[in-house]
């Protein structure tokens, strides 16, 4: 108790720590008559100031007087002070807004309490106020992301615990439950702490495979229990590490190659390719031979990188024709996978019985003749300049010219041979002659390209017949055995033949492409060329092409979330109480192009409210940019523009659907009147359009009819105008006056009457059961008198038959048709 609520007195004394007994008894005396009554009120939190909570005069039983005299008044401490009272009503009200999360956390039941005190006399009533919790507060995550990175391997139920929401709300206002996203591989597993607070933990389903998705993104959403209910979101981001479960796989189960005799060391011979679908280190090839002998090793490497093989020993057709070897691949995890390689030699003219000239073939006879005798005519025949012959003497005055060296016409084709000869006289005579050699070509040179590899680049959606490289082989022969010719090897790349996909141009060497590429379909394109000359017989080399694919942007990008439905509409909740920079969704697009031409942006293009909403111009994301307020429209329509980085550009559209709203229910509500409207337009436009066309239908029809009944009716009229026929009585069928009885069929009989050149005629009847005679009078003219016991229906005032029958009673239509109306119409004529 605070010490201003006591007299001063009294005060001092128990501040001075009197223990008087008499003090002591006055002061308890004191107390007991100033403490009055207890009340509680209970209040939701978060109420407006000057809200009503209790009315504490009515509540206590004082008077609004006693209030004011007794100067009313509350003490609250040092706390404070919530509530304040009105005195001139005797009404205590909310003075400051009442935070039950800030008041109280999360100790329940929460309340606060304070003393209304009086004086004259002096009373003391305490009042509790219990602050009931509102669901003011959605479940809201520490981070607004989770990550895993899981292995592959990893087994079925295995348990990963997710960050826990946090919701300040208490009871059924707390946090309730969690929602996993759907997914195929993981389920949501919900549990309590002892402190009765829920978790969620990922329980692995279905294992993972990272060739098939290696990224996984889920969604946790917590939400609460009240009303409208809360909820938060928080992005699971799943890596797949990769295990090394997947063997390397060749592109061939046989690679062919060929290669020339005698090819230099390095000269390349094909490239073997596996792949591995694993990742990173497990996806790491390496190539090696499996069954080379020693022999077999000196002639042949292999990269155990890049798969190349390589000529390293020599080869000579005659001793071996084909190699058949085999290959391995293996990756880091010991997984390996074999393919064959057999390599065709090509023969190379290199074992003639004599290639080009030989040492010691004979090129010619020379005589030589010298008229003197004894030494004067010893002659001594030699070469004037160095050159690759000699001279030899057989026989007296012949001399033979020989070769020294091999001759190769690649070297020097032609050669100009100086004879010199010279007698033994004083002094000595000599004499010279020249003599022009031409050497022949032998076809002992294969065609040989300047590149072993060489790399073209074409870029896809090319038109066909386009031309990609030109190939050039050189050929130090001459004539026929330097005519090359290309030929494209027969291969096949991916199951098709390669001349599905390019062809060569035989005298040019020109690559021209076959078809149109697509990048995203094929990237690469190796093949071989063999270069062939026309010696007998031919030689031949071969060179490998590698054709690379770029990429166009040709590709718009392709939006996979959100998902654009045909009928339903799908919205992303927003609740009113989101905050700037809340995530409202995430537009997910990817485009098939590569580099620059899968670069994307997002652009926001329309929005109900662009004052709302902002996309994030890399990644996508749609946030608010400023609070949301109850003004805001529940139905919030975004465009979004997904745009690629390349030349020119290509983009998408998608439309975003976004609902402003606390709950479910209003939501549905909102957006499914709409389509429902729209369908019950669409149906009431219809059917009062087949409504109209019935009634104008009908309408004509009896316009017509009407038009058709009025021309009749005139006709007959004038006809009967005109007509200057006698006058003669007619008498229906089986009608008879004997004994003035009717004798008709039916239960009406008929009185016929007629007046000569009358433009009117009269077909009347009697009502059912009277007597009608027939009398004829000749001093009447041409008039028939009727007798009947009881009056005709023709003599009523406005008959209708008056108006219907009408027409020429000369005719029996008349009658019939008068019979019929009545017979089958009695309710018209009644």
């Amino acid at each position: 108790m605070a010490c201003g609520i006591l007299p001063f007195s009294l005060c001092v004394k128990w501040r001075t720590g009197c223990r008087h007994n008499w003090l002591l008894l006055v002061f308890f005396l004191y107390l007991n008559q100033m403490v009055g009554g207890h009340i509680r009120y209970t209040i939701p939190e978060e109420m407006k100031k000057g809200s009503l909570i209790g009315n504490v005069a009515q509540d206590l039983g004082l008077d609004l007087k006693r209030l004011r005299s007794g100067r009313a008044r509350i003490v609250t401490g040092e706390n404070i002070q919530y509530t304040e009272l009105k005195t001139d009503k005797g009404t205590l009200v909310v003075n400051e807004r009442i935070d039950r999360e800030q008041l109280c956390g999360d100790v329940t039941p929460c309340s606060f309490s304070f003393e209304v005190i009086l004086e004259n006399p002096m009373e003391l009533h305490q009042i509790t106020v219990e602050i009931t919790d509102i669901n003011d507060h959605s479940p809201t995550f520490q981070r607004d992301r989770i990550n895993f990175e899981i292995s592959e391997i990893a087994n079925a139920g295995a348990h990963f615990t997710l960050t826990r929401a946090e919701d300040p709300d208490v009871g059924v206002n707390g946090l309730r439950e969690y929602f996993l996203s759907d997914n195929d591989n993981f389920v949501l597993k919900q549990n309590s702490n002892a402190d009765g607070k829920k978790y969620a933990e990922m329980v692995l389903q279905k294992p993972l495979d990272r060739e098939t998705n290696p990224k996984l993104s889920l969604k946790l959403i917590a939400v609460d229990g009240g009303s409208p209910q809360r909820s938060g979101t928080v992005n699971i981001d799943i890596v797949v590490l990769d295990a090394n479960d997947n063997a390397p796989v060749f592109n061939q189960s046989v690679y062919k190659a060929t290669v020339m005799e005698n090819s230099p060391k390095d000269t390349y011979v094909t490239t073997v390719n596996a792949s591995d679908a694993d990742f990173g280190s497990n996806s790491i090839v390496t190539y090696y031979f499996s069954d080379l002998n020693s022999g077999l090793r000196d002639m042949f490497t292999v990269d155990g990188k890049t798969g190349v093989i390589l000529v390293t020993g020599s080869i000579d057709y005659e001793k071996e024709q084909k190699y058949e070897i085999r290959i391995e691949a293996k990756d880091q995890g010991g997984m390996t996978d074999s393919s064959k390689v057999i390599i065709e030699v090509s023969d190379v003219n290199d074992n003639t019985p004599l290639l080009d000239s030989p040492p010691g073939t004979t090129i010619g006879i020379i005589n030589v003749k010298d008229l003197d005798s004894g030494d004067n005519g010893q002659v001594n025949c030699r070469i004037e300049e160095n050159a690759p012959f000699k001279i030899k003497s057989n026989l007296r005055n012949y001399y033979t010219l020989v070769t020294d060296t091999v001759l190769d016409r690649e070297s020097v084709s032609e050669y100009n041979i100086t004879v010199v000869v010279t007698d033994a006289g004083m002094p000595p005579l000599s004499s010279k002659r020249t003599f022009h050699l031409k050497v022949s070509d032998v076809n002992d040179n294969a065609p040989v390209f300047p590149q072993g590899v060489y790399n073209a680049f074409i870029t896809e959606n090319n038109s066909p017949g386009v031309s990609v490289i030109t190939l050039r082989a050189r050929d130090p022969d001459e004539n026929q055995n330097a005519r090359i010719s290309y030929i494209l090897e027969d291969t096949n790349i991916g199951g098709s033949p390669v001349s599905g996909f390019v062809s060569v141009n035989a005298e040019s060497g020109v690559v021209h492409a076959v078809r149109s590429f697509d990048y995203e379909q094929l990237k690469e394109l190796v093949f071989v060329v063999k270069a062939q000359d026309g010696g007998s017989p031919p030689l031949s080399s071969n060179v490998t092409v590698k054709m690379m694919i770029q990429d166009q942007n040709d590709n718009p990008p392709q939006v996979l979330y959100p998902v654009q439905t045909g009928g339903s509409v799908v919205a992303e909740m927003v609740p009113r109480a989101a905050d700037v920079g809340y995530l409202v969704t995430k537009v997910v697009a990817v485009d098939v192009d590569s580099g620059q031409n899968a670069w994307l942006s997002y652009k926001l293009q329309k929005a109900t409210d662009r004052a709302l909403f902002e996309v994030g111009l890399q990644n996508g994301e749609i946030r608010t940019i400023r609070q949301v307020n109850d003004k805001d429209a529940v139905k919030q329509r975004l465009t979004v523009i997904v745009e690629d980085n390349g030349q020119p550009s290509r983009s998408a559209a998608v439309i975003v659907n976004v609902a402003v709203a606390d709950s479910f229910p209003e939501v549905l509500s909102e957006f499914t009147d709409f389509t429902h409207d729209k369908e019950y337009n669409d149906n009431l436009t219809f059917y009062l359009v087949l409504a109209l066309a019935v009634v104008s239908f009908l309408f004509i029809t009896c316009v017509v009819v009407i038009i058709s009944v009025k021309i009749y009716r005139w006709r007959q009229s004038r006809t009967l105008f005109h007509s200057n026929l006698p006058v003669i009585p007619y008498y229906p069928p089986r009608y008879s006056d004997t004994l003035g009885t009717g004798t008709l069929q039916h239960v009406y009989n008929y009185e016929v009457c007629r007046t000569t050149d009358s433009r009117k005629s009269d077909c009347k009847f009697g009502r059912a059961g009277s007597q009608n005679v027939l009398i004829m009078d000749p001093s009447s003219t041409g008039t028939m008198q009727r007798i009947q016991s009881e009056k005709s229906i023709l003599d009523e005032p406005d008959s209708p038959l008056e108006d219907i029958l009408c027409l020429d009673c000369r005719d029996s239509i008349c009658v019939i048709l008068g019979s019929w109306l009545v017979e089958y119409f009695p309710s018209v004529f009644a």
